[in-house]
């Protein structure tokens, strides 16, 4: 409002002075919350000095005098009356109370066990309000209830109706006055009472009795069995196809689910649309795995397409182990994956829906680490939906203080801004209402929504267990509490929507339909061929035929073009020497170094056609001052990409760095990279040892997805490995560990020494067609060892060496030691080889320790068949490292009667020591020991 505009508003107002206080009272509830106030004060406030910008209380105050002086008259002011229009400050602030905590009077429990503490803030008596004041008008503010004013008994029953009925609202921790207005509108308007359609209303029954139904068949047919049963919680069944439905009509193509175990069983058949006698064969033992060891059926993923007015829609439910939570990024990395396949940059072709148990949402710490991701450049998906199925219990615990150290569990939520609507289970209609609210939401505002459905399990954790053990009262209410489905069909009944006999049909029916073992999801369609063809890589071995070859010419000609930077962009100096000396070895002046060859190999590809995305907490530049792929203006912080300019109509690359995040980002890697076979997925650790913070993602995903879910997967994971005297930490990226976890060719575990093999082995990971993960052992002093260098003729030949020989002269026949190493360590055993003049010592690098190369080897071997001395040397404790994981491969190798002997660190507890000089000791010391023929 102009300052002329605003001198005539207030010269024409009617209120007296003497309520400068009112004018201050409606400026705190503006600073709560702007939308609490009518349009015509908000924009008062707005032009006032904004507060916290060193603006004087003073200054404020004065201008509320200068209003007052005016006679300063709102709407609803009752003509000055000074009582009334203090009471009309309190109504205002009621409206605003009921907005911030009118959800913890919320009828949520089903059970009617969960009470909470009396809200003061929500009773009359806290506003100066009464009773007697229910027939006397007041101006209803932003208050969306269809009118300006109302009586106050009206405005106080339609608050009650809305924020404290089924429907708890949780969203006045949103800083965003737009979206707090929107999501007033959608839920005040309604009055807690959503209407919905004769023909809705029945789908909702039959939707509840199918999800009834099929847990009652189980429980009689497979009685004891485990199924995670959803009795309590049946309304997941109605709010999922709601969610698919809506997320349909308003433009997703395709919806990805992740969720543990409750209720998942009855989401495959009464959702997805599985065949119920394909699980009762996995009931009754019978499902085939073929070679593969398979998992329990309450892990198992599944796809298929389903109709709604926008037209079908692909559905996919993530596999997922009993780590809970841990699916959750994974299902985000899918879902970004689709997007940028389909060209969706705001996520409405793609849709993510997770599905959370109480206990675990606010107990795993990866929870946290998704939420943290959800805005961020790199793993942005256009918001998701997170469902919690609470059914206010974890296991046997079930005692909020024990249960965790916040009112909700959803609380966790309000560190991103998500809007929380928390659901009594046994309304399935406000359950319908509150999911295509979020889908609304999450389509309008691209961010994070919660629904909190409030239920509970009709059973133990299990059906095995038994709940009344540790859950005495609450599960004697359950005994005698009804199903949701009989709870609805009374509603519809009373409503003469249905008859009783109609509702015994429908159950009738849908016992007959499982017994005919068919598809029971009226939605289901037969599945279309997707976007993404993973045929070319289906049943490949490592051994599989591919050509990797390059000229030396077009490696010079990408050389030069990653080393090409823009005119007026100013380098970091020691950034522009890296660019000087690469500059040089594209024109073959110096010989390559590492960050040189990596570089090269993601030019090639993406020249080639081949999508790259490389993520990790420095991968722009490179924890080690060696990538440098993302440079930066040091004139205005402008980023600039080379890779991303090598050739026209290249393929994208994207390197990012990441959040603080281990866990959440590998997962969100493996996500991606399961949905997307075409792109070199890469998630590089700052320091290797930083992979334990993901454990469960390596133990749970990359090892054994394969072989329990049949998931193929080429994600990539550079782990900076090598004993350089920096203590414990940041010494091993526990190469063991990956070694312990190697069979059934599940991945391979390389430890390049040179360039030209960091760069074939990049290149053989995307253009191999094979999709397997791969787990590299990166180094950091060899990022810049004058001796790690290699030529562009040894770049272009194409191969990725899974042994390199002995490659000093020497006469084979008189050696008499051959040492077996893999890593940095080889550049030590070489140089105190060749000071000591040790001829009679060969060197044999071991770059891929799995699958380990039995063929290369026994090539390399040919010439010494004669030797009787072989020694694995490394620089890891004896009981870490690839010793104990590997051993039996050198054994299989080396000739009859030829003895294996250690060369390395006693066995520790610890990675490394803390002191460098007993570093150095150690270190000269276990280089003697391999050297050294006794």
């Amino acid at each position: 409002m102009q300052d002329g505009a605003m001198q005539a508003w207030l010269e024409s107002s009617h209120l007296a002075g003497g309520n400068i206080g009112y004018v201050e009272e409606l400026f705190e509830l503006y600073l709560d919350d702007p939308s609490a106030v009518g349009d015509e004060w908000r924009e008062l406030f707005d032009s006032m000095p904004a507060v916290g910008k060193d603006v004087k209380h003073s200054e404020i105050r004065d201008q509320f005098r200068e209003m007052a002086k005016n006679k300063l008259k709102m709407a609803g002011s009752q003509g000055g009356n000074s009582e009334t229009s203090e009471k009309q400050v309190k109504v205002l602030q009621l409206i605003n109370a009921y907005r911030f905590r009118g959800h913890q009077h919320a009828n949520l429990d089903p059970l009617g066990l969960w009470k909470q503490d009396e809200v003061p803030d929500l009773s009359l008596d806290h506003h100066a309000l009464s009773k007697d004041d229910y027939d006397t008008e007041f101006n209803v503010g932003s208050l969306a209830i269809g009118k300006d004013s109302a009586k106050l008994g009206d405005i106080h029953s339609a608050l009650e109706k809305i924020y404290c009925g089924s429907i708890g609202a949780e969203y006045m921790h949103i800083t965003s006055t737009e979206e707090k207005r929107w999501i007033q509108q959608r839920v005040e308007s309604q009055l807690g009472q959503p209407e919905f359609s004769k023909e809705v209303r029945l789908r909702l029954l039959k939707e509840l009795t199918a999800a009834d139904g099929l847990e009652k068949y189980l429980g009689s047919k497979y009685p004891g069995a485990k199924r995670f049963s959803l009795e309590g919680g049946d309304s997941l069944v109605s709010m999922m196809k709601a969610l698919i439905h809506r997320g349909g009509e308003t433009g997703a193509k395709e919806v990805v689910v992740g969720m543990a175990h409750r209720g998942r069983l009855n989401v495959l058949i009464n959702v997805l649309g599985k065949h119920p006698q394909e699980l009762f064969n996995e009931f009754a033992g019978k499902a085939s795995i073929g070679e593969k060891s398979g998992d329990v059926k309450y892990h198992m993923g599944f796809s298929s397409d389903f109709k709604t007015e926008g037209g079908d829609v692909h559905l996919a439910l993530a596999f997922n182990p009993s780590h809970l939570e841990i699916v959750n990024p994974v299902v985000m990395g899918s879902v970004r994956a689709r997007m940028e396949r389909r060209g969706c940059t705001d996520g409405s072709q793609a849709l993510p829906i997770t599905l959370h148990g109480d206990a675990a949402i606010a107990g795993q710490g990866v929870m946290q680490e998704t939420f943290n991701l959800s805005q961020t450049r790199a793993f942005s998906v256009g918001g998701s939906i997170r469902i919690v199925v609470n059914n206010q219990v974890g296991f046997t615990t079930s005692k909020r203080e024990d249960a965790r150290s916040t009112q909700y569990c959803t609380d966790i939520a309000k560190m991103v801004q998500a809007p929380i609507f928390h659901v009594n289970a046994d309304d399935p209609e406000a359950v319908l209402f509150v999911s295509q609210l979020a889908i609304d939401y999450r389509n309008t505002f691209k961010r994070d929504v919660v629904i909190d459905l409030v239920c509970y399990r009709r059973h133990g954790h299990n059906e095995a267990d038994e709940p009344n053990a540790t859950q005495p009262l609450m599960y004697q209410k359950i005994k005698k509490h009804p199903v949701t489905r009989e709870l609805y069909a009374k509603r519809l009944i009373e409503a003469n929507l249905i008859d009783e006999k109609s509702v015994k049909q429908m159950v009738q029916d849908y016992r007959d339909a499982l017994d005919k073992g068919d598809c029971v999801v009226d939605e289901w369609q037969p599945m279309k061929a997707h976007s993404v063809d993973w045929s070319p890589f289906i049943d490949n071995e490592w051994d599989v035929d591919y050509d990797s070859k390059m000229t030396v010419t077009e490696l010079e000609d990408l050389g030069r073009k990653i080393s090409e930077i823009p005119e007026g962009f100013k380098l970091n100096s020691r950034v522009n020497k890296v660019y000087e000396e690469r500059r040089k070895m594209a024109e073959g002046e110096r010989k390559m170094d590492w960050g040189m060859a990596e570089t090269l190999a993601y030019a090639s590809l993406v020249k080639h056609g081949h999508r790259i995305r490389m993520v990790g907490q420095d991968s722009g530049r490179g924890t080690f001052f060696h990538r440098h792929a993302v440079l930066h203006n040091q004139k205005d912080a402008e980023t600039y990409l080379p890779l991303k300019h090598v050739a026209e109509n290249q393929a994208d690359i994207d390197i990012y760095d990441s959040v603080l995040s281990e866990e959440a980002v590998m997962a969100f890697e493996y996500g991606y990279a399961t949905a997307e076979p075409n792109t070199l997925t890469i998630w590089e650790a700052q320091f290797g040892d930083f992979a334990n913070g993901a454990q469960v993602v390596i133990d749970q995903f990359l090892s054994s997805g394969e072989q329990k879910w049949g998931r193929l997967c080429g994600l990539t994971l550079l782990l900076p490995h090598g004993y350089e005297g920096q203590g414990p930490e940041h010494s091993s990226a526990r190469l063991e560990r990956f070694l312990q976890l190697s069979a059934d060719h599940n991945w391979s575990v390389c430890t390049p020494t040179t360039p030209a093999q960091v760069y074939n082995m990049l290149r053989r990971q995307q253009i191999r067609p094979v999709r397997r993960p791969l787990i590299v052992m990166t180094p950091k002093s060899l990022l810049r060892h004058p001796d790690a260098v290699s030529n562009m003729e040894e770049l272009a030949e194409g191969v990725f060496h899974n042994v390199i020989g002995e490659i000093d002269k020497q006469d084979t026949k008189k050696v008499k030691r051959v040492v077996f190493c893999g890593g940095k360590v080889y550049y030590d055993l070489r140089k105190a080889r060749r000071e000591q003049e040790l001829n009679e010592v060969a060197i044999v690098r071991v770059e891929q320790l799995y699958p380990f190369p039995h063929q290369e080897m026994a090539k390399v071997l040919e010439d010494y068949q004669h030797v009787k001395d072989f020694v694995w040397c490394q620089e890891e404790p004896q009981n870490q490292g690839a010793w104990y994981c590997s051993q039996h491969h050198f054994r299989e190798a080396i000739p009859d009667g030829a003895k294996l002997n250690y060369a390395g660190r006693n066995a520790s507890a610890s990675p490394a020591v803390g002191y460098a000089s007993v570093h150095k000791e150690q270190q000269e010391k276990l280089v003697n020991d391999a050297l050294t023929i006794k």
